[in-house]
């Protein structure tokens, strides 16, 4: 089985957390003998390249972070440009990513794509949304790589049926809602928490000023 894996992020592959679930996923689905290969859509020198692996292939899977509760806009395009398939019997599935840690947050999206795979004369072949993964590049090469590692698991389960399950990507999405309890805790500790760190990572890349600055406000 071979899968084309085209990844819809904005963001350059070395410093797209997109990147490195792909390469957890693809890792789990090479691992029986399938076969992979990945476009960047951040490169558009790639896209030609793109387009003709989605022509030629049966088996597709994009792959995104969600962005203003959909897909990026540089996917949008990519996708506009596409023509539907001269046959049917390609199936594609979608791999959702987010920072948000509620499923709930993804859900919007996830309906959209679902609307997708007609317009290309395809089989949508489900798709799977995980939420909390901001801090993937953030946290460090050995954190990072264990948060990307369940998506091997999920590469090795898609690989069987060419397509997601959906009970399995149910469980795998995590809490549609934080209980209120975790909310509280969030408020009195890991609010403070994240905005020390988050000023920390801000002032590492040149952020000279404080985060919640508002230089434009009426004095």
């Amino acid at each position: 089985m071979h899968l084309v894996i085209i990844s819809g992020a904005a963001r350059p592959m070395p410093k797209s957390n997109t990147a490195k679930i792909i390469a957890a996923f693809r890792k789990g689905f090479e691992e029986g003998g399938n076969t992979a290969e990945v476009w960047y859509l951040s490169d558009r020198r790639q896209w030609q390249s793109a387009r003709e692996a989605f022509a030629n292939n049966e088996l597709i899977l994009f792959a995104l972070p969600l962005y203003v509760e959909n897909i990026p806009g540089i996917m949008l395009e990519f996708l506009e440009g596409l023509p539907p398939k001269a046959q049917p019997g390609t199936k594609i599935a979608f791999l959702i990513q987010g920072g948000f840690p509620e499923a709930s947050q993804l859900r919007c999206c996830e309906s959209f794509v679902q609307t997708l795979p007609p317009y290309f004369n395809c089989e949508y072949a489900g798709a799977l949304i995980k939420g909390d993964m901001f801090g993937v590049n953030l946290m460090g090469e050995k954190l990072g790589s264990k948060m990307v590692l369940p998506f091997e698991e999920m590469g090795r389960s898609f690989a069987k049926a060419g397509r997601f399950d959906d009970a399995e990507a149910a469980a795998f999405a995590g809490r549609e809602y934080l209980p209120a309890s975790t909310l509280r805790k969030f408020e009195l500790i890991g609010r403070p928490m994240q905005k020390f760190f988050m000023g920390r990572i801000a002032k590492s890349l040149g952020c000279k000023k404080k985060l919640d600055d508002r230089p434009y406000a009426l004095r």
